[in-house]
């Protein structure tokens, strides 16, 4: 199973080509699987902690093509990692790094092959969809990978107390994972708190309220409602968890 990770958009020309790509190089009659495609547009950071919490879905040897990648063409490395049994391929900018830190064991690897062309503004296309191919069918040549110590940028395993997606709902994720939580703190975003429940319906119409997410990360949400249209919320900005009352 290879698991498609992007910010490439559901509706552009990227994801198709990247498609096209993987496909000539994967074992035939791979299943793709696509992720997620809006990421937060440029934002590594979010990503690698919505990266952590959605993997935890996946079956062990699953083939991650993790593509959100503003330093395209710079002189930021293109990585293979393996952690606890699953791969990750992509840049080395912080979007495989929180993976990293919460794995209890893993191995990294330098992608030195380069194809005869290279776009310089889409190496998912190029460059990470091909090697993710050959990793699917368990190749990992060393005429074409250089196994590394560890990845250059680390945002380390903390959770992060930011806004790092907002769904279609207008549900508004944090990169906080819940399960340290108490049920009577108050999650406070863009200037307002609210109070905890554990279902939309244990709270009236319209009411925002936080909870734990299906993927054990500090939600809030409102029934039948935008939560980020009340709040005003929007990814980057700062969450706190205060003691309630």
């Amino acid at each position: 199973m290879i698991a498609l990770f992007t910010d490439f958009g559901a509706d552009d020309i990227y994801v198709g080509q990247m498609k096209v790509a993987l496909l000539q190089h994967a074992a035939p009659g791979v299943t793709l699987i696509d992720m997620l495609h809006s990421v937060p547009n440029y934002d590594a950071r979010a990503a690698a902690h919505l990266l952590a919490a959605l993997r935890g879905w996946y079956h062990a040897d699953t083939v991650f093509l993790c593509v959100v990648d503003p330093g395209v063409g710079s002189a930021r490395d293109a990585v293979v990692l393996q952690a606890d049994g699953q791969w990750f391929v992509g840049p080395d900018n912080g979007l495989l790094s929180v993976v990293a830190a919460r794995a209890a064991s893993t191995r990294t690897w330098r992608i030195t092959w380069r194809p005869e062309r290279l776009s310089a503004s889409f190496h998912g296309r190029d460059l990470f969809a091909p090697v993710a191919g050959w990793v699917s069918r368990g190749e990992l040549a060393a005429d074409k990978l250089s196994e590394i110590p560890g990845l250059q940028v680390q945002l380390g395993a903390d959770d992060l107390a930011e806004v790092v997606y907002v769904d279609h709902y207008g549900n508004v994720l944090t990169g906080m994972r819940a399960g340290s939580v108490a049920k009577s703190a108050k999650l406070g975003i863009a200037g307002k708190e609210v109070a905890y429940a554990r279902v939309f319906s244990d709270v009236p119409a319209g009411q925002a309220f936080w909870y734990e997410n299906s993927i054990g990360l500090l939600e809030v949400a409102a029934n039948g409602g935008n939560a980020s249209l009340q709040l005003g919320a929007r990814v980057g900005d700062a969450a706190q968890v205060t003691a309630g009352k």
